[in-house]
């Protein structure tokens, strides 16, 4: 028997460890965040993104000959690319989900109407009426 004693109050000591866990647990997140907030400090939202510089390409190309040297400067691509514009419109359009057809449901027959229609064929069988 004092086994059994023993063993439901070792379980009321875990479950009241137990809360008593969890309380502590949830009063040092919210003092925690409390002082950040007074600190200021800032929580860091996502994944930090890194921004990478354009690279600069250079198109001059030199072309030696016997004789004068010819340099031929050819224009950039995305120059060309600048000056075309488009325009991109987004439109957002409301589709109502697909409802699956429910199947008709009779309604259930209490039985107050159960005797009462069984009443009704036994009066009509017989040739009698209530």
């Amino acid at each position: 028997m004092s086994e059994d004693q023993e063993g439901g109050m070792s379980g009321l000591k875990k479950t009241i460890l137990g809360v008593l866990g969890t309380a502590v647990t949830g009063v040092g997140i919210w003092a925690t965040t409390q002082i950040n907030t007074i600190l200021g400090i800032e929580e860091e939202e996502g994944a930090a993104t890194e921004q990478v510089a354009p690279v600069e390409q250079s198109n001059n190309q030199s072309v030696n000959v016997s004789g004068p040297a010819i340099t031929i400067n050819v224009p950039e691509q995305q120059q060309a690319a600048s000056s075309h514009t488009t325009v991109i419109k987004e439109t957002v359009r409301e589709v109502p989900a697909a409802q699956p057809a429910a199947p008709v449901e009779e309604k259930k027959e209490t039985t107050a109407e159960r005797i009462a229609r069984l009443k009704k064929d036994k009066a009509a069988k017989d040739g009698t009426s209530n």
